[in-house]
């Protein structure tokens, strides 16, 4: 018998959070009558978001779920693949799980399901997104895309893309719910919005040892091309000069290359998590302070390190930081992410040395 929940997740942040939507809603794992849920990782080709991830899966296993690896990615041949080898388990799932509503693979996913319960677990500030495209009736496209024209790939999937937004909107028989960290402003009529404060994560892990120092948070902004890497290196070591920090825990999808630089620019010692943050910082060690600049993390830290003394500071990005091929959303939408931060101060994007205004 398949399992009831089918959950498709594509990074380690969605799989943690998947877990943590598991536990607030007491899912079990997989049991000789069919179980609950099943996790179907849909692998990236990164190779540190996989190691990531990997090490997720097997805290997955721990807790008893089961686990189906798919290398979706793997070759011209494995979408059809692994598209192929779901529809059954898809057809026969009660509820859907996903990660990353934008994802192209999981829009497609959501064309076979019949399932009338749909849930999004939070995939960060992406999810902040979603659900105001979601309740404004608009495309979805993720915020850091370049306005404008759409190109070929983008005008071919729409018809898909198009479909996925109805079967995520909520209407009699179906149950849509999103369970995140993140503020939600705008909720879209019919949805669930069921609040993440990283209960799992808390009874799983910790409470960490503290260091005297600070630590400071990676971002791939760069790397998605909104800010430009001149000015992020700047504002790293000043932050590291300003704070005394000594670890740059780095995003999985920051370059070698800009990592290489940092290191010798600025003296930090470069940290390449194997787990999410979340999960790094609840183990330990960890700085009294943790800098970071606008992201999921300013919202996330805060939950998982609750009542362990832990600040968390968030950098401003300034508006000459952006690249001329930012979105012209960028700005705006960073400033929401700072700004709707609970429990972090808030540390100007000019004039450093000035610490922390709010």
């Amino acid at each position: 018998m398949s399992p009831r929940t089918l959950a498709f997740v594509e990074s380690p942040v969605q799989l943690l959070n998947l877990l943590e939507w598991a536990h607030h809603h007491g899912l079990r794992g997989p049991a000789p009558e069919g179980g609950e849920l099943t996790v179907v990782v849909l692998s990236p080709t990164d190779p540190m978001t996989r190691g990531q991830l990997r090490r997720m899966a097997d805290l997955a296993r721990d807790e008893g779920y089961r686990v189906r690896w798919e290398e979706a990615r793997g070759g011209t041949t494995a979408p059809f693949h692994t598209i192929g080898g779901l529809a059954g388990p898809l057809r026969r799932a009660d509820r859907v799980v996903m990660g990353d509503p934008f994802s192209r693979y999981v829009q497609l996913l959501l064309t076979i399901t019949r399932a009338r319960d749909l849930v999004v677990v939070d995939d960060g500030t992406a999810t902040m997104e979603f659900v105001a495209q979601l309740a404004r009736g608009e495309r979805l496209v993720r915020w850091h895309r370049k306005g404008g024209r759409r190109g070929p790939r983008d005008l071919l999937f729409a018809p898909v893309s198009s479909s996925a937004r109805r079967r995520l909107t909520p209407r009699e028989g179906r149950r849509v719910e999103v369970f995140s960290s993140m503020p939600v402003t705008e909720t879209p009529d019919g949805v669930t919005v069921t609040a993440n404060d990283f209960a799992w994560t808390r009874a799983r892990f910790g409470p960490p040892r503290i260091t005297k120092g600070a630590d400071l948070v990676g971002t791939s902004l760069v790397e998605t091309g909104v800010v430009d890497v001149g000015h992020y290196l700047e504002a790293v070591r000043a932050l590291a000069r300003v704070h005394g920090a000594t670890r740059y825990f780095a995003h999985r999808r920051e370059s070698t290359e800009k990592l290489h630089r940092l290191a010798g620019e600025t003296g930090l010692e470069i940290v390449r998590p194997d787990l999410p943050l979340e999960l790094i910082a609840r183990r330990g060690p960890i700085g009294r302070t943790i800098l970071s600049f606008p992201s999921t993390v300013v919202h996330t830290l805060p939950l998982a390190l609750a009542g362990t003394g832990v600040r968390v500071a968030v950098c401003d990005i300034d508006p000459a930081w952006l690249t001329e091929t930012a979105s012209p959303r960028a700005q705006g939408f960073l400033s929401g992410v700072t700004g709707t931060a609970r429990d972090v101060h808030r540390l100007a994007a000019v004039g450093l040395a000035q610490g922390a205004t709010a």
